[in-house]
C-alpha cells in the first residue's frame, strides 16, 4: 500500500478555508497512487488554542459537513481536528474517513503538551484501525514521545504509526528528526510524520513531513517550506 505524508500552512481558525486546502493535497495524494492521506494536528483550525477554547463553533465531529471536501476526495484520510466531547473541553483528535467518506475511527490525543492541559479533554484509549489488510495506530504530537504507546501498537499487531504533528523550527526540526526514525527501529514500526509548514500558531512549522521505514530509514521526506505531499510504500 502507498501512503502519503501532508505537510500544509493553516488558515487561523478558518474550518472551511482549511478542508479545501487539505482537500486539494489529499486529491494530489491520491493521483500519486496512495490509498491513504495523513495530516497534521489542528489541520482544520491551525494551533489556535484561545479560538479553539471560545469557540465551539470550530470543533469537528465525524460527520461535520465541514468535512465533506475531504470525504469526496476519493482517499482515506486521517485529519486532525478538535472534536466535541459532550462537556465543556473538547480533545484534540484524529478522524479517520476511509476512500467512501465512511467514518473508520476517532482518536483522542492521550498526552496532553503543558498548556494544552487547560483547554482540552485528553483520551483515554489508543487509536487503531485496519485498511487494506494492514493495522494501523495513531499518535498526536506529543503522544508519540513515550515510548509505551507505540510500544503496545507494536504488540497489538500494528504495522504502521500514523503521528499527526506539530514541529516548529528550532528544538523541533531535531525532536522531528529523533523522534520518528526511533520509533520506526525501536518496534519495528513504519511511521507515517505529517507535520505543518510555515506560520502555525505561535510557532513556525518545520515541515519535513516524511515516511521511515521499520529500521528508521527513511523513505520519503517532504522540504521544509512548501505544502505537499509525500508518498511511500508500505509493507505488510
Amino acid at each position: 500500500m502507498k501512503i502519503a505524508a501532508a505537510q500544509l500552512t493553516c488558515i487561523p481558525a478558518d474550518v472551511p478555508a482549511n478542508a479545501a486546502r487539505a482537500a486539494a493535497l489529499a486529491v494530489a495524494a491520491r493521483e500519486q497512487g496512495a490509498e491513504l492521506v495523513v495530516f497534521p494536528e489542528f489541520t482544520l483550525t491551525g494551533y489556535e488554542l484561545a479560538a479553539l477554547a471560545s469557540d465551539p463553533g470550530l470543533w469537528t465531529g465525524a460527520d461535520d459537513p465541514r468535512l465533506d471536501p475531504l470525504r469526496s476526495a476519493g482517499i482515506a484520510t486521517a485529519v486532525g481536528v478538535a472534536v466535541p466531547t459532550g462537556g465543556p473541553r473538547p480533545a484534540i483528535a484524529t478522524l479517520v474517513h476511509d476512500a467512501d467518506g465512511a467514518h473508520v475511527t476517532t482518536y483522542l490525543k492521550q498526552h496532553l503538551y503543558r498548556h494544552e492541559q487547560g483547554v482540552f479533554q485528553p483520551g483515554a484509549a489508543d487509536g487503531r484501525f485496519a485498511l487494506g489488510g494492514i493495522r494501523f495506530s495513531l499518535g498526536i504530537c506529543y503522544d508519540n514521545h513515550f515510548p509505551e504507546l507505540t510500544g503496545r501498537a507494536a504488540a497489538d499487531g500494528c504495522r504502521v504509526h500514523l503521528a499527526s504533528s506539530l514541529y516548529g523550527t528550532g528544538g523541533g526540526i531535531r525532536e522531528r528528526a529523533t523522534v520518528h526514525p526511533g520509533i520506526a527501529k525501536e518496534h519495528g514500526l513504519y511511521v507515517v510524520l505529517a507535520n505543518h509548514v510555515g506560520p502555525a500558531g505561535p510557532w513556525t512549522g518545520c515541515g519535513g513531513a516524511a515516511v521511515w521505514g521499520p529500521g528508521g530509514e527513511p523513505a520519503a521526506e517532504a522540504d521544509d517550506r512548501t505544502p505537499s505531499v509525500v508518498t511511500a510504500e508500505v509493507g505488510v
